[in-house]
């Protein structure tokens, strides 16, 4: 029976445990998109995750959807990063970046010389976006030509040796969440009738071109992936998700990548279980993601549903989560209104077991 503190190991991946922190925005770089000071403590804070997975990091200047999120096109950004893999490897961590290109969720406010958002198909997404101006409806983005979809591919994987200049363990791509790569994946948001849009075969041949090309550059080792069957966060529609998820799957297992990350909305958008259902189809390591407890977590890895449980909101106000499992200690509970907002505030101030004092 496994549990969370059994270490897993592979030909090429070792986590001292399998618990892992989810990759989540926080807010904290620099207009350029340096990544603060402050985040090599953040990160550092949680190194006694079998893997730690950072925020989503922006491929080019092209990619922005938000204010204060860090990027990993620049000599700057990289040098920014260093600080942050120095002082997790120092306290014996292991961690990957996680890169995206956000799509038609950015807006014209944060791109170069205010420049249209590119998709899949020029579609708009109906959903909103937060800017120093307040919420704003998402416009109608360009298509992107194929000459285009090549240089994007070329992006990520520049930005994934870029991630390994700067002491990253390996990357993981963002197919998830409505981004880029979702957009190329979604019956709603990919109309294309070339090479790129279509069939199942079409629609999915952005992702694995991206991911061989970003496997040719680091080694297959050094990348995951995320995906995120039917969920439809950012008006998203996998019509066919049941049949074309597994093909995904399955296609990615001739890759012999690091890991498949599955996250799942909560509650679950449509009545299948996702981690049952793709489990079996993918033959190397799995993470299991979508508001697992500590009970649920341990429930999962006991009947072989996942190699590793991924947690997200605990560990942002629980620095030291596998300690607080191992010993079934009390909780901090996260504070929202600090998620994304300058500062150490919310971001490294929340207590570890041996701070708080019994009265």
């Amino acid at each position: 029976m496994t549990t969370f503190f059994e270490p897993l190991k592979t030909e090429s991946f070792a986590l001292k445990n399998r618990i892992v922190m989810a990759p989540m925005t926080r807010g904290r770089a620099d207009d350029a998109g340096n990544q603060s000071d402050i985040a090599a403590a953040y990160y550092a804070q949680r190194a006694s995750a079998g893997l730690l997975i950072t925020e989503a990091v922006n491929i080019s200047s092209m990619t922005k959807a938000n204010d204060n999120t860090p990027g990993i096109y620049t000599s700057e950004q990289i040098e920014s990063w260093k600080t942050v893999t120095d002082a997790v490897h120092k306290k014996g961590g292991k961690i990957f970046m996680q890169l995206y290109h956000t799509g038609r969720l950015s807006l014209p406010d944060f791109l170069p010389g205010n420049a249209q958002p590119v998709s899949a198909s020029a579609i708009a997404a109906k959903w909103q976006n937060y800017t120093k101006d307040g919420l704003k409806d998402l416009v109608a983005p360009r298509e992107l030509t194929t000459e285009e979809i090549k240089q994007t591919i070329n992006d990520f994987a520049t930005a994934a040796k870029n991630a390994i200049a700067a002491g990253f363990d390996g990357v993981e791509l963002h197919a998830a969440y409505g981004y880029l790569i979702h957009q190329f994946l979604g019956t709603n948001s990919n109309l294309r009738t070339d090479e790129y849009g279509g069939s199942d075969e079409k629609r999915a041949r952005f992702l694995f071109e991206t991911v061989d090309a970003i496997t040719a550059g680091i080694g297959s080792e050094r990348v995951g992936i995320r995906l995120s069957p039917s969920v439809p966060l950012h008006d998203m529609e996998d019509a066919n998700a049941k049949e074309f998820y597994p093909y995904i799957v399955n296609e990615l297992n001739s890759r012999n990548l690091a890991y498949l990350h599955v996250a799942l909305a909560v509650p679950p958008a449509i009545n299948i279980d996702w981690h049952e259902f793709l489990r079996p189809v993918y033959k190397g390591i799995y993470f299991a993601n979508g508001g697992f407890t500590k009970e649920s977590g341990e429930a999962l890895l006991a009947k072989d549903g996942a190699d590793a449980i991924v947690y997200g909101k605990l560990f942002i106000a629980n620095p030291d989560l596998p300690e607080r499992f191992e010993k079934n200690a009390a909780l901090n509970t996260p504070d929202p209104s600090t998620f994304y907002t300058p500062g150490e505030r919310g971001y490294t101030d929340y207590p570890r077991l041996e701070q708080l004092v019994t009265v």
